[in-house]
């Protein structure tokens, strides 16, 4: 039997590996270096652990994709014994003999001070062989789900007992800590060192989640540390965008310390490599500061995109996906004047963009006007590279209609009519009206349309596939460039997929 029969069916034994000539001995070197240098310091965890959150983008290098390394790896470790010999054990050994861990020698010295019971801990040693009496048959979990329930259910008056006792055992216990740190302060010190390294800053909803936590666990000692996080973290997801505003402000005042406390502490230790900095704000809490800032919003950036901006918000009851479609639609049906009038509308929103965006960027520091300006130019950037890339994708030569959908043909069939019955009708409403009516329709009658919706989509198929045929047999003969594309299909290409994210 081939040893290739024999192989196991995990992912690493699974993983395809690039031909060996691609890896030379100096990539699988600089691939091994690229993964040290993204490794947490101190790291401590399992190598598996630590493998599975590697960010394979930051190893990436040369003509190597974060994937390909991540495979070669998986190869390449494949090969390697994982487990240590007790000569490296030793190695640790004297280490630990140099530096021992002191955690739990502090905790197992005798003068350490026992901890007080929490209230709720109190309640539950005072009544827990009460109810094991009353209940024989359950289990301790069980008896636990009980006794944490009679807790919950409890009066603040009947609680109050058990919040004295403690609050009485915590201040001798403070005390007594007190006086155990005066007498092992070679323990102690060890114990409580960390990194002088400056601490990282923390995110609005961090420093608010810490300020809350102690308070809420005070007033629910009974609740666990994941019922805590939890309800707290849907309370930040409604707080109020006033209060939120405060936690990014102190967010962001403590990244600015944090960042002239690392200045300093790399000028005293040189060797310091840190890590790329990060804003401690969301997108999203970025855009909530600047608008209490100031910031004014951007308008469309042509006459077409104003028009969509204003009739979608009208056609909630239109099906996301046949929006754009309505927009071009009533667009093309206007006539020159009044599609000049909306391009006339979109100038003057710039010109005044323009004039509000200068007075807000004055008011920033030199910090956040940078900021402002590098993200301008990404969007710029991006807006350039999407409407190429549309352009270039976007085929129109000889293209057969695509098919419309069965309300659409349910809307021009009734759209004259109702036309006649209602002339001073806004086309808006008047297409919002055709939609309500095709909600309202019967499945029956629905049945109708959906049935020519389906011819029109095989019509539209055969002859998509007999063009695929042509383009095929006609490209070794080359064909004429394909027509330049107008401003509206340009921009209707490129903001396509917004608009049916933002109004699905």
């Amino acid at each position: 039997i081939s040893p290739l029969s024999e192989c196991c069916t995990c992912s690493r034994c699974l993983v395809s590996d690039p031909p060996e000539d691609v890896w030379s001995k100096q990539d699988l070197f600089m691939l091994l270096e690229r993964m040290k240098s993204v490794i947490p310091e101190n790291d401590s965890m399992k190598f598996k652990t630590t493998e599975q959150h590697l960010d394979w983008e930051k190893v990436k290098f040369s003509d190597f994709t974060g994937d390909m390394c991540k495979e070669k790896w998986l190869k390449l470790s494949s090969e390697i014994r994982k487990f240590r010999t007790l000569t490296e054990l030793l190695v640790d050994a004297k280490e630990h003999v140099k530096n021992p861990y002191k955690g739990k020698k502090i905790k197992s010295h005798p003068d350490f001070p026992k901890k007080p019971l929490t209230p709720y801990f109190r309640f539950f040693m005072a009544k827990r062989a009460k109810y094991a009496k009353m209940h024989p048959d359950l289990t301790n979990l069980d008896l636990t789900k009980i006794l944490s329930t009679k807790y919950k259910e409890m009066t603040e008056k009947k609680k109050l007992k058990y919040m004295e006792d403690y609050q009485r055992d915590k201040e001798e216990f403070d005390k007594a800590m007190a006086k155990f740190r005066e007498q092992h302060p070679d323990l102690v010190e060890v114990a409580v060192r960390k990194s002088d390294v400056p601490e990282k800053p923390k995110t609005p909803q961090q420093l608010w989640y810490h300020h809350e936590k102690k308070a809420y666990m005070k007033l629910h000692p009974e609740m666990n540390l994941k019922e805590v996080n939890e309800t707290l973290r849907r309370q930040w997801s409604v707080l109020p965008d006033k209060k939120r505003l405060k936690w990014i402000a102190k967010a962001l005042e403590l990244q600015r310390q944090h960042a002239l406390e690392l200045k300093e502490y790399i000028c005293t230790h040189p060797e310091y490599v840190p890590n790329d900095a990060k804003s401690v704000l969301s997108k999203a809490e970025w855009l909530l500061k600047d608008k209490h800032d100031g910031r004014p919003t951007k308008p469309p950036p042509n006459g077409y995109s104003l028009f969509c901006a204003e009739l979608i918000a009208s056609l909630k009851d239109v099906p996301s996906t046949e929006r754009m479609h309505e927009c071009s639609r009533q667009w093309k049906v206007l006539s020159p004047k009044e599609k000049d009038a909306y391009h006339k509308r979109c100038e003057q929103k710039k010109k005044q963009y323009e004039i509000d965006f200068q007075k807000f960027v004055e008011n920033l520091t030199d910090e956040e006007r940078e900021r402002i300006q590098m993200e301008e130019r990404a969007k710029e950037g991006g807006k350039m590279a999407s409407l190429a890339t549309a352009a270039a994708l976007e085929s129109a030569v000889d293209r057969p209609q695509r098919p419309i959908s069965a309300m659409f043909i349910f809307s021009q069939e009734k759209r004259k009519k109702l036309r006649k019955k209602n002339p001073d009708l806004p086309e808006s409403e008047l297409t919002r009206l055709l939609a309500r009516l095709w909600s309202e329709l019967s499945e029956k009658k629905k049945e109708k349309y959906k049935k020519l919706e389906a011819s029109m989509k095989a019509d539209y198929e055969q002859k998509m596939q007999t063009q695929l045929k042509e383009n095929n047999s006609s490209a070794r003969r080359g064909r004429m460039p394909d027509p330049p594309k107008t401003p509206e299909e340009l921009f209707q290409m490129s903001k396509l997929d917004e608009y049916l994210a933002r109004f699905k």
